[in-house]
């Protein structure tokens, strides 16, 4: 009986290392479409990674692969992008701080939790959840006063969700410690830590990116340690909460909570394969209501890459930008989810057009990315900024800001909550802005000014609605009225406490006794 339970034992384990393997396995391919309609489909079997004319890139695990087949298309398998270079690997503090090769796991945490100590007045690491393997998932938060929360903007960089586009993580890692090294010296860093409240997670998808190990980087798949592309795994505007139909997964799960912790203004994620910055949206075709504000922005970097490039540099598809949907949409996007139900502006911006690149060019990438890192950030200062407090007590409130006759699609923007501050990014215009909370009376301020590079304030408070209605008599219709009688009339309540007026309810009373005094 013990024989037989260990044999058991063994082929259940057997068979479910067999599944792991089948989830984790990856296969990298090309082929040809037709027309680009058939990219809409597809993009919900297999995941898509660049699109050149009627050539599509495209990953799967072996049971997107399997469908995918069925459907006829000739195919060709490419070799996986992390095997075609032996990497070298950085297992110590001084050989990192070359930047010039990638860090074992073991590295990176310590590199991580080293920042925190070394500069604890500017930095906290914090661990926002694990990978399916267990592995950490790691933000840094960087500002001149760490601990305390501020009237400032927050802002966030985060790379390598597709493990095995490592450009990023290594770039990340190098502009935490600029920022932290030059505060105090250099006048925009120390202007950018003094009033922004900046987050930084180098690496979204450990468990890809070390699939070969702890020790490399080679091996590296796009995929998490369950076979799924985590930029396909949020919920979606268009297709819902699973649009890839895999659950969340931890490293999912571990984003949405911090993004729900936290009143992100401006982000952006990291990828490779490509050069070029994406703005939304990527599920659907019809433009975002800051669509001429995200070209503006897209191209400032783009250019600020360019110029500190060789020629060549950032220039994929509309000279280094392009819309989503334009390039080929997908569902489940990160880019999408914080757009569409977080009030902010992320953009995805592919940074190399080899997903591993050979570290000894990671220095130079750097030169072309360190200007454009920080003035994307700098976005944040301009437009319609201000704080919104309770008109009773001075407290910030939780507040929704809208642009009337402008925002769609849930373009609205929120207020931090814990401080009352919003930033609302704009191109420059005069607009009229609605704020609105549960519990408060609505305002409506006309006539707001955006001026190009420039911020203008608008603090408003707002009035609580009252526990009862105020009673204002207007006019009857029942003749003379003497104390004491009884009369039929209909009262309207009418919110009176600044703003527009607007009726709330209708009321009809009849037998109603007037008082005798």
């Amino acid at each position: 009986m013990r024989r037989l339970l260990v044999i058991i034992t063994i082929a259940m384990l057997v068979s479910l290392i067999a599944v792991a393997y089948a989830q984790t396995n990856q296969v990298y391919f090309k082929f040809e479409i037709s027309s680009r309609q058939e990219l809409v489909s597809l993009t919900r079997i297999i995941s898509i990674d660049n699109v050149k004319d009627k050539t599509v890139y495209a990953y799967a695990n072996d049971k997107q692969f399997d469908y995918f087949k069925t459907l006829g298309y000739d195919y060709t398998i490419l070799p996986s992008p992390s095997s075609l270079i032996s990497p070298r690997m950085a297992d110590s503090r001084e050989a990192i701080l070359e930047w010039d090769s990638y860090p074992t796991y073991g590295e990176y945490v310590s590199m991580m939790q080293r920042f925190e100590s070394d500069y604890p007045g500017l930095c906290i690491i914090e661990n926002i959840g694990y990978s399916v393997e267990g592995r950490e998932i790691l933000f840094a938060k960087l500002s001149a006063n760490v601990n305390i929360e501020e009237n400032e903007p927050e802002v966030m960089y985060s790379s390598t969700m597709h493990g095995d586009e490592t450009t990023g993580y290594v770039l990340m890692l190098r502009l935490i410690d600029y920022l932290l090294s030059n505060y105090g010296t250099d006048p925009q860093i120390t202007n950018i830590l003094d009033s922004m409240e900046v987050w930084i997670n180098p690496l979204a998808n450990p468990d890809g990116t070390y699939h070969g190990g702890d020790n490399t980087v080679e091996d590296a798949i796009r995929f998490n340690a369950n076979g799924v592309d985590l930029n396909r795994n949020f919920p979606d505007p268009d297709e819902g909460p699973h649009p890839d139909g895999n659950d969340w997964q931890p490293e999912t799960i571990a984003m949405m909570n911090f993004f729900n912790r936290h009143s992100f203004v401006i982000s952006a994620n990291f990828h490779g394969g490509a050069e070029v910055v994406n703005y939304p949206w990527d599920t659907w075709p019809q433009r975002h209501a800051d669509d001429a504000w995200f070209i503006q922005i897209s191209r400032e970097y783009a250019d600020s890459a360019q110029t500190n490039s060789p020629p060549g540099y950032m220039t994929d598809l509309n000279n280094g930008i392009t819309n989503g949907w334009d390039w080929y949409t997908i569902a489940g996007g990160r880019q999408d989810y914080l757009n569409f139900w977080k009030g902010c502006r992320e953009v995805t911006i592919e940074l190399s057009h080899i997903k591993l690149l050979p570290p000894e060019q990671l220095p130079d990438y750097w030169d072309y990315n360190r200007a454009a890192f920080l003035t994307y950030w700098e976005q944040a200062y301009y437009g319609i900024k201000g704080l919104v407090t309770d008109a009773s007590t001075g407290l910030p409130i939780a507040a929704t800001i809208s642009v009337i006759d402008h925002d769609i699609d849930s373009s609205e923007v929120y207020t931090d909550p814990d401080v009352g501050d919003y930033h609302r990014m704009i191109e420059p215009g005069t607009y009229d802005l609605r704020f609105t909370s549960p519990g408060y009376i609505p305002l409506t301020v006309y006539g707001v000014t955006a001026i190009f590079r420039n911020a203008t304030v608008v603090d408003v408070q707002l009035q609580p609605v009252p526990d009862e209605p105020m009673l204002e008599f207007y006019a009857h219709d029942a003749g003379v009225v003497n104390a004491g009688d009884t009369v039929s009339m209909s009262i309207t309540l009418i919110n009176n406490g600044g703003g527009n007026a607007y009726d709330v309810n209708a009321v009809s009373y009849t037998h109603l006794t007037l008082p005798t005094n």
